[in-house]
C-alpha cells in the first residue's frame, strides 16, 4: 500500500478533507455567509447537502472562506484550528497553488 503523501505543512489529503468538512460546518451554520456562497456557486441548498463531500466542492468552500481574514479567525475560533490550516488544506485539496490575481 502506497504511503500517504504529507504536503506542506505536514498536513496530508486525510486531514485536508477533515479540515474543509469543519470550513463547509461553519459555514452552513452562519446563515448569512452561506446565502452569500449559495449565491455565489448557484447551488441550492439541497445540493449543498449532497456534494458536501465532494472534493471540488470543499476547495471551493476553503476558497470562500479565505477571501476574508475575519471568516478565516471567526472559522478558527469556533473550531480550534489554527488560521493557517485553511490555505494549507486548500493547497492540499486542489493540488496547487492559490492563483493571486494583484
Amino acid at each position: 500500500m502506497p504511503r500517504e503523501k504529507i504536503h506542506p505543512g505536514g498536513m496530508g489529503r486525510p486531514r485536508a478533507e477533515e479540515i474543509a468538512l469543519s470550513a463547509l460546518g461553519w459555514l452552513v451554520a452562519n446563515d448569512e455567509l452561506r446565502d452569500v456562497f449559495l449565491g455565489s456557486t448557484g447551488l441550492s441548498p439541497e445540493e449543498l447537502r449532497q456534494r458536501a463531500g465532494d472534493e471540488d466542492l470543499l476547495v471551493s468552500v476553503l476558497e470562500f472562506v479565505t477571501m476574508d481574514d475575519a471568516w478565516v479567525l471567526g472559522w478558527s475560533r469556533e473550531t480550534g484550528h489554527p488560521p493557517e490550516a485553511a490555505m494549507t488544506a486548500h493547497a492540499v485539496l486542489a493540488g496547487t497553488a492559490r492563483t493571486h490575481w494583484t
